[in-house]
């Protein structure tokens, strides 16, 4: 039985989504519903009960899910020993990385481990902080770089660097002339909110309510699903934001933004993460040193 019909039906079987499998495999949803036919015609078992409108897995299905992941990850945890008895750091590395991370901090710091490490190839998936986590703990991705601290149980959680919130507004706000403004002042301004999911929701959130404000009643003005999007709507006066410093240095150098710090001051902590239970390669081990260096 090839490895790739497994990893095949795999994929479909945790996105429980022929469509889904195919996007992520980089295939058509016709070679991927083929694939998971031979390997039912190979067993003489149906692996998927198929309805209009979603599939599950059967009893078969199940079971076969349950010895493909033990298989794959045999076989990877295989290739990365064999290889790595010659010396060499290489192989495929999936990376997430939450939006903040992936667009401001990640680009050059991945150059330089692929200079370090040419024969490394690194994959990226941009996704905010909750889905990064699930998707290393379901091992569709090998490490990942949140901005928020890890709630999943089976992941190993480091913290690589810290990373500090501040307040934006347009350059005409009657809060851009202060050295620094407390939670109070905000919670009555139009404020524009990351989604439910990301890291810098979160610890924005937690930042309210430890100054005994409840993010229900801020005065939301609207919720956006990235740094940039944010900082648009900022910019034509649509309300305020916090976001990361790093996401804003440009902006402010132009004049299109003003950053005030918090009152107290607002540092979080960015972590990689890992599944516990995952064989930790040389490459693994590489990318974490590069990275906490690299942060630091």
């Amino acid at each position: 039985m090839a490895d790739r019909r497994l990893q095949v039906f795999y994929t479909v079987a945790k996105q429980l989504s022929f469509t889904k499998a195919a996007e992520i495999l980089f295939m058509t949803q016709p070679a991927v519903t083929f694939q998971v036919k031979q390997l039912e015609e190979h067993f003489n078992t149906r692996l998927f009960e198929r309805s209009h409108s979603k599939i599950t897995l059967t009893p078969a299905g199940r079971l076969a899910m349950e010895y493909a992941e033990r298989i794959l990850s045999l076989t990877a945890e295989m290739e990365t020993r064999l290889t790595e008895m010659t010396g060499e750091v290489g192989g495929t590395l999936m990376i997430g990385a939450s939006t903040t991370i992936a667009e401001y901090m990640l680009p050059r710091m991945l150059g330089d481990f692929k200079a370090r490490y040419p024969q490394v190839q690194a994959r990226l998936t941009v996704a905010n902080s909750e889905t990064v986590e699930s998707k290393v703990a379901d091992h569709t991705l090998d490490i990942g770089l949140i901005e928020a601290p890890s709630h999943h149980p089976s992941l190993k959680s480091e913290v690589c660097c810290e990373d500090e919130l501040v307040l934006i507004c347009s350059a005409q706000h009657e809060l851009s002339k202060l050295s620094s403004v407390s939670a109070e002042k905000l919670a009555v301004q139009p404020y524009i909110s990351r989604e439910a999911g990301s890291g810098t929701r979160e610890v924005v959130d937690d930042y309210f309510k430890r100054a005994g404000i409840s993010p229900d009643d801020l005065n939301i003005a609207m919720e956006l699903g990235s740094p940039e999007a944010i900082k648009g709507a900022v910019e034509a006066g649509l309300g305020i934001a916090i976001v990361s410093r790093v996401t804003i240095l440009k902006e402010v150098k132009l004049g299109d933004l003003v950053a005030v710090p918090l009152e107290p001051r607002l540092i979080r902590p960015l972590s990689v993460v890992y599944a516990t239970e995952k064989f930790r390669s040389k490459l693994l081990q590489s990318f974490l040193d590069f990275t906490t260096a690299a942060l630091k």
